[in-house]
């Protein structure tokens, strides 16, 4: 036997049934709803968090912790990433952007002193910078100035 010959057995596939279309289709009357109740309507939704009317899991818990909802974020990242640049380079929010380095620049971009600098004489611009961040870059002919946004 062929793979061309093999035939799709009948019994094994199983035809849907068309609800709401008269008594003789095998689910006529209510059309497997039941009777009444919000289910059985049309548009008829519970929503899953619906507890039958009973206190809610969401509200028996207690609630935890506090959201400061002026809390600044900020895109952090270190002196050693500032190895990439050619010296003497002049190192913006969106040139650190390009290089990938800082992915979103609508947040405030912070620098840190974690790691080693090689590269002399970088003129960086960025939100906010750590002291120990500014006197390493300084400590190699850099200089650090601090844009608003």
């Amino acid at each position: 036997m062929s793979v061309i010959q093999i035939k799709v057995d009948r019994s094994a596939v199983k035809k849907a049934k068309r609800i709401g279309r008269g008594c003789g289709n095998g689910r006529g009357r209510y059309c497997g709803r039941g009777q009444k109740g919000q289910k059985a309507r049309s548009g008829g939704f519970i929503n899953p968090r619906f507890e039958g009317g009973q206190m809610p899991l969401y509200r028996r818990l207690p609630k935890r912790g506090f959201k400061r909802p002026e809390k600044v974020f900020l895109n952090i990242f270190n002196v050693s990433a500032l190895n990439v640049f050619p010296e003497g380079a002049e190192v913006t929010v969106d040139l650190l952007k390009k290089q990938g380095i800082v992915k979103n620049i609508s947040i405030p971009v912070k620098l840190l002193a974690n790691g080693e600098l090689k590269v002399k004489g970088l003129s960086i611009s960025v939100n906010h910078c750590s002291e120990a961040a500014k006197a390493k870059i300084e400590e190699l002919g850099g200089k650090v100035s601090l844009i608003k946004g």
